[in-house]
């Protein structure tokens, strides 16, 4: 930059806050340090940008730092190093030039970044339960602390609070009742009813909250965790109640008549829907109702979050604004947008606590009442930074919901609706105009379109990066299926429950049935169409990484610097696009162990899996939704009794894996021979230490200390979930 002083009209030094800072300072050094410092500095004050979202990102960095961190120390490195950036930055001076924006901007976000790691540990060391040590089985006593009906799995679930056998500790146990087992009382032998409060005793298997079978996989551990769960199992017999108890709250009794009483007026298809929107029970709903729900990008739908609770503030509020209006006196007299907002307010908690008081639940009331309060004020309704005070109200009270698809799927669609509707194309396209119902009708449609493929582009990589697959026709779809609930599903399930207070619920129930039974159709449709559902191998922490931070400095920028933006968006779709699935998984026991070959479009398995969880565990890390192949019957597998010689053409050589069959002595010799002519060995027992592949041995004692893992040939890299854990409580090698 050449040198020359500064003056008023000068456009590189605007007369602004930051800029009037640095005009005539002429002694501003010239180094790289300080061209840097000049052009951040004039960038911060030109860009007109809003300061508090970017304090909620820095809060939700920080809560992904702790995630990420591997363990204590380096989080207690990562919080030092945090505060004394903060401190430097609100006491340094650089020569005469004071730079305020830049030190405000520093300090500000490592103060974010700080107390957003502090928040999550501090949660985690409040909420954290350990798991049990060990696998337990036998005869349990235990209270009863809730219980979930799931009708179409033929099952209920219910949370107990127990003693540990071996160390007496009390703990929280989740434990899957199959409805054939029925409930007798241990003194009169009668069918007694098992609800909260009451005392048993079971038989049954407990073991600790499972980790990731192989990395990407989903992780209950951490869930469980921030749950206060220290093991979860299954019931093996009829429970005996020794005392029923005084029974739960009457918010959960009131939940369970409301799911009986819908239960009865519809068909068990369309029943399972009508009760997830009105107390949050998904319990009901079929497993290929759900599927197809998901694939057609609808599942939003059966969760209550934003949707129903803005739909159900939304018509209080303008309802009650409408009704009100009806009374000069009170209209004169009153501001009844403030009325209007707290029947709003009132409706939406009720119904909040109504449906449980789910994670998602509270979250969406509480960007509702921020609404409301908006509304109040005459302020604008949705603002990116009314979005950013919700989400670090949640962050605050719950910071290990960060980490999960639903608080990422609900801001990130919000967020991307509010870009659309700020965009200039859009204020301009929806501008007031003169012309027929029929124009305006159009219009709408089209914004609908635009807003529902801007939220699918946006929801994409966040669904494949927890679910490793995507639905492509959303966008479509959801212009149907918003308005079918909003409007016309829910409205009539409200309906049919009030006018069974009178006996006159039948017609309105008959509506509803045929109003769910079309949204089931329109679900199951679309997922069926050819290409409807993307499937890929897991991405990568860093993949998923470019996309939010792309995403987030589109959203939060103003002008034509936020399309700068898409560059980290289109490296993280490349990525994306170049994904392979790895060769070789490996489950945390050994026993399972699958082979990508046909050039990754096909899995093979060395074993026939006996449980859906690990088979679909593998299909969804590797993108593939074909039935599992046969190992042994592969061209690439000899195979005998004992093993599998296995060779894979990978990175321009052939790599030979021996792989452990049965667990039949081998006479040492021998298995030391065969160890020295491959390049890995995978067994699902102890191996000698003797045993030197050329590469790699995997082996129980490994696996016991890493976890599941997957390799790599063609990069030669092995990820294990060990490394994915780090040193967090819920993980125990």
């Amino acid at each position: 930059m050449a040198s020359h002083a500064a003056t008023t009209d000068d456009p590189v030094f605007p007369a602004s806050a930051g800029g009037a800072a640095l005009q005539h300072r002429p002694w501003i050094s010239q180094s790289h340090m300080s061209r840097c410092l000049v052009g951040v500095e004039c960038f911060l004050s030109n860009c007109g940008f809003d300061k508090a979202p970017w304090l909620t990102v820095g809060f939700g960095a920080g809560i992904a730092g702790w995630f990420g961190l591997p363990g204590p120390l380096y989080w207690i490195a990562f919080c030092a190093t945090c505060a004394a950036t903060a401190t430097a930055a609100s006491v340094w001076r650089h020569g005469r030039a004071n730079f305020p924006l830049v030190r405000r901007a520093v300090m500000s976000m490592a103060l974010a970044l700080l107390f957003g790691c502090l928040a999550v540990w501090g949660r985690s060391e409040l909420v954290g339960a350990a798991p049990i040590s060990r696998s337990l089985s036998g005869t349990f006593m235990a209270r009863v602390l809730s219980v979930e009906e799931r009708p179409a799995q033929e099952q209920r679930r219910f949370v107990v609070a127990m003693r540990e056998p071996a160390t007496g500790r009390a703990i929280m146990a989740r434990v899957t009742v199959p409805n054939r087992f029925g409930a007798l009382h241990a003194h009169s032998g009668s069918q007694s009813q098992v609800g909260p409060g009451a005392l048993i005793r079971f038989r049954g298997r407990l073991v600790p909250p499972a980790s990731p079978l192989i990395p990407g996989g989903y992780d209950f551990a951490q869930a469980a965790w921030f749950a206060g769960l220290s093991a979860t199992g299954s019931v093996l017999a009829p429970i005996e109640v020794l005392n029923a108890g005084t029974g739960g709250d009457l918010l959960a009794a009131w939940r369970e008549d409301l799911s009986g009483h819908i239960q009865s007026k519809l068909p068990s298809g369309s029943a399972g829907i009508a009760v997830a929107l009105v107390t949050g029970d998904m319990g009901g709903i079929s497993q290929q109702d759900g599927q197809a729900m998901r694939d057609a990008g609808l599942a939003h739908l059966l969760s209550i979050s934003g949707l129903h609770v803005s739909a159900v503030i939304g018509a209080v509020y303008f309802l009650a604004l409408r009704l009100l209006a009806l009374s000069p006196a009170l209209a004169l007299r009153c501001r009844l947008p403030i009325l209007a907002a707290g029947l709003g307010a009132i409706t939406g908690i009720a119904y909040t606590l109504l449906t449980g008081s789910q994670v998602p639940t509270v979250r969406s009331c509480v960007g509702s009442l921020l609404v409301l309060t908006a509304l109040a004020m005459g302020r604008e309704a949705l603002s990116v930074r009314l979005l950013a005070t919700g989400a670090f109200v949640v962050m605050l009270l719950w910071p290990e919901s960060l980490a999960g698809p639903s608080f990422q799927m609900s801001f990130a669609a919000v967020l991307a609706l509010i870009v659309v509707a700020n965009a200039g194309p859009v204020k301009r396209w929806m501008a007031p105009r003169e012309e027929s119902i029929v124009m305006r009708l159009l219009r709408d449609i089209v914004l609908t379109l635009v807003t529902g493929i801007a939220i699918e582009a946006v929801l994409m990589p966040i669904g494949l990066y927890h679910f490793h697959r995507a639905g492509v026709y959303g966008a479509m779809a959801n212009i149907v299926a918003i308005p079918l609930t909003t409007f016309i599903i829910m409205p009539l399930v409200a309906g049919g429950l009030l006018l069974d207070i009178a006996g006159l619920g039948a017609p309105v129930w008959w509506l509803a049935d045929w109003a769910i039974a079309f949204l089931l159709d329109l679900a199951h449709g679309t997922a069926g169409l050819p290409g409807a559902v993307r499937l890929f191998p897991t991405m990568g922490t860093g993949h998923f990484l470019l996309f939010v931070a792309g995403g987030l400095w589109f959203a939060l920028w103003r002008g034509r610097v936020r399309f700068l933006g898409l560059v980290p968006a289109i490296a993280g779709a490349l990525g994306l696009a170049l994904l392979t699935p790895p060769d070789i998984l490996v489950a945390g026991d050994g026993h399972y162990v699958g082979v990508v070959v046909d050039g990754g479009r096909n899995l093979a398995l060395l074993r026939e899996s006996k449980s859906d969880y690990a088979m679909d565990n593998f299909l969804e890390v590797v993108g593939q939704r074909n039935a599992p192949l046969s190992l042994p019957r592969r061209p690439e597998a000899r195979c005998n009794a004992d093993f599998c010689a296995v060779s894979l053409d990978r990175g321009g050589r052939t790599w030979r894996v021996l792989i452990a069959r049965s667990d039949a002595y081998v006479p040492v010799p021998a298995l030391l021979r065969a160890c020295s002519q491959v390049d890995i060995v995978i067994a699902d027992r102890g191996l000698p230490g003797s045993c030197h592949p050329h590469w790699l041995r995997i082996d129980r004692p490994m696996l016991k200390l890493t976890g599941g893992l997957t390799v790599d040939l063609s990069g030669q890299t092995v990820q294990t979930v060990a490394q994915e854990q780090g040193g967090h409580g819920w993980w125990r090698p």
